[in-house]
């Protein structure tokens, strides 16, 4: 109840002041807008395509050449008959011998494709708001605006004026 009582009692009091405020909309003259500048950083990755060759081999050899070429032999020797039978041999065994070959001393020749990444910075610069100077009443004011004014120095600025008494 005494809490109510202080309540109301504040009310009452400051009720007569906010009878004597006044606000009303009016125009300045605007002298200066500076925008407020930022820098932003926005990362971008940036990726690269290489090229990494393998080792090459210590010496050529000939194993796999004489390998191949018995395997190719003994496979060719098994199609065909007389004549083509030989023939069929011989081929094998050329063939066998040259993809032995490549098997044995092509390993490690070769080599991969790589991909090298890394982070670059971006930076920008966007604007923060405005810096608006203006004079109003015979004095100057300044202030910082989330949004250009839309208007030029010397144009006019609408404001809102508040009066209250002290």
């Amino acid at each position: 109840m005494k809490k109510l009582v202080l309540s109301v009692a504040a009310l009452a009091v400051s009720a007569p002041l906010a009878a004597f405020a006044a606000s009303f909309d009016d125009v300045a003259t605007v002298r200066s807008i500076v925008p407020q500048m930022i820098r932003v950083n926005t990362p971008r990755q940036v990726c690269m395509s290489e090229f990494v060759p393998g080792s090459p081999p210590a010496e050529r050899s000939v194993g796999g050449a004489i390998i191949g070429g018995l395997a190719g032999a003994i496979i060719g020797n098994q199609v065909g008959g007389g004549n083509g039978r030989t023939a069929a041999t011989a081929v094998g065994a050329v063939t066998g011998a040259m993809v032995g070959d490549r098997m044995q001393n092509d390993s490690g020749t070769g080599g991969r494709e790589i991909q090298r990444c890394h982070m670059e910075d971006s930076w920008s610069e966007r604007p923060a708001g405005y810096s608006v100077t203006y004079r109003y009443g015979g004095r100057e004011y300044t202030t910082v605006m989330q949004r250009d004014p839309g208007v030029g120095i010397g144009g006019p600025l609408p404001v809102r004026v508040s009066v209250m008494p002290e």
